[in-house]
Order: structure tokens, then sequence, then C-alpha cells
């Protein structure tokens, strides 16, 4: 029983991190290297995935207890969490347009420390000052990064800036949002609601600021097929994301999660180097290296301070 338990975990960590590594490096390549220049209808069709994978998982497989909704303001609630998080994948996508995964990856460890500004500005949580002090690697290894970046782009560096940082706005506002027994949603449902709200969200966005984007997309269809395919395979995938996430986070602890998700970071880099041979630098390696050392440590801090 012992031997299968550990063969399901490997799977489901596998599974995790196929996901994850697998969504991020096909946004690259349709966004910068097929030339798929719609980040915002690319967002909505990974939301709208969500929405119908999410009702099969819960409603038709049982896979958790469907949570109802017990009030317009929890609705409201769910709503602010769903802009956020629109803001995070848009800006997210849109970065990596312009910036190659290794230095997307780079800006994206340091959201422990937007975590740990907003908690403070928006909760007055104040952390250990050996738990701040760690934070100083985090941002040190950016700025180091960014120096010696290859590929830097300002646009691009913004909007990955931008993301991580409504990250780890949802991470805290979630926190205070649902924050009382009746209003708690599991990461199952809570994107239940979340992704169909995103759809309407996104929805004004696309036919705003990409126009005719469906019309262009069948265009390229017709040359070319795999658009469709790429597009299909690509939104599941968005899905399998959280639905990975769920389950690892269920069967494993917290510190193996932290480890994981740390180790994560840097598989996807090396990854995406061997794929996509975008040009790196010793310095912007070293930064990288001094980013993920820092978020380590703040991990180790912030669980001795607890």
């Amino acid at each position: 029983m012992k031997s299968s338990g550990r063969f399901f975990t490997i799977g489901l960590v596998t599974s995790w991190y196929s996901s994850n590594i697998g969504v991020l490096l096909l946004n690259k390549y349709l966004l910068s290297n097929y030339g798929f220049k719609y980040p915002i209808f690319l967002t909505m069709c990974h939301m709208t995935a969500c929405s119908l994978f999410s009702y099969i998982a819960i409603a038709w497989l049982k896979m958790v207890p469907m949570q109802t909704i017990r009030s317009g303001v929890q609705l409201m609630k769910i709503s602010a969490l769903s802009l956020i998080f629109c803001a995070s994948v848009v800006s997210g996508n849109i970065s990596l347009k312009y910036l190659p995964v290794s230095f997307n990856q780079a800006i994206g460890a340091t959201t422990p420390f937007f975590t740990a500004v907003f908690a403070y500005l928006i909760t007055f949580k104040r952390e250990a000052w050996l738990t701040y002090g760690t934070l100083i690697p985090v941002v040190t290894g950016v700025i180091i990064a960014s120096g010696g970046e290859p590929s830097f782009h300002l646009f691009g560096f913004i909007m990955c800036v931008g993301a991580t940082a409504a990250r780890a706005l949802k991470s805290v506002v979630q926190g205070i949002l649902l924050s009382s027994e009746g209003e708690k949603l599991n990461s199952m449902n809570l994107l239940l609601y979340m992704a169909p709200i995103a759809v309407v969200l996104l929805l004004p966005a696309t036919l705003l600021m990409e126009e005719n984007v469906v019309g262009i997309t069948l265009a390229l269809a017709r040359d070319d097929i795999r658009i469709i395919w790429l597009l299909l395979f690509n939104s599941a995938l968005a899905y399998f994301v959280n639905l990975t996430n769920f389950l690892v986070t269920k069967h494993t602890s917290a510190l193996t999660l932290q480890v994981l998700g740390n180790a994560k970071g840097a598989v996807a880099v090396v990854i995406s180097i061997l794929i996509f041979r975008n040009p790196v630098s010793v310095t912007g390696m070293l930064g990288y290296s001094l980013t993920v050392m820092g978020v380590i440590l703040y991990s180790e801090a912030k669980k001795r301070s607890k």
C-alpha cells in the first residue's frame, strides 16, 4: 500500500510539473514564436476551459463536494478576486510576448516580497525582522538578473512585475475576503465560480483591444489547423494546472509543496533555455540563483516564526 501511495504521489507531482511548465512553454510558443499576438483572447480561452472542466469535475465526477455561494456579498468578493486573477494572468501572458521564460520565472520568484508588502499595507501584519531580511536577496537577485538579461524588454518587465504583484495581491485579498467559516471555498470550488466571471470580464476587453480575433484565428486555421489544436490543448492544460495544484496540496505536506514549488521554477528555466535557446548570461543566472536562495530562506524564516 505504501509503495502504491508513493507511486501515486510521484505521478501527481510529475503531472503538476508537466502541466505547469507545459502551459508556460506553450504560452511562450504561441505568443512569441508562433506569432499569435492575442494574450487577452488566450486568457479567455483558458478561463472558458476552466469553467467547463470545473463544472464537469465537481457536478458530474463529484471530485469534491459542491459549495454554494451563500450571499450577494460573497459573490461580490469572488468577483473582486476574479478581477485581480484576470489582471495577473493577462499581464503574465503579455510579458511572455517580450521576455524569455527564464527571466519571466526569475521575476515571478519575487512573489513572497509582494505578498509581505501587501500583507503589511492591507492588514498591517508584520513579520519578524529576519523574515524581512530574507527578502533582500529575493529583490537583489532580480535587479542583478535584469542588468544581465540579454533579452531585457522594459514593457515586458513591467507587465511581468505587475503579474507577480497581482498574484500576491490575490492571495492576500483571498485570505481577507473569504476568511469566515461560512465563506471559505476550496480552490476547486473557487475556480468554478471565478472562471465564468473572468470570461465575462475578459470578453469586452478582447472585443475592444483585440478586434476580430476570432475571425483572424479562423483565417489562421485555414492555413494551419494546428493553431486550433494548440489553443484547445493549451486551454485544457490551464485547467489541469489548477487541478494538479489542488491534488498535490491535498496529498503532500506544506513543506514538500514549498520545496517542489521552489524547484519547479528552476526546472522551467532549464527546459525553456533548452527548447527556445534564448541567450543567457552568467550575471543573469547568478541573479536568478540569488533570488531562489532568498525564497528558500524566506520559507525557512516564515516556518520558524510560526
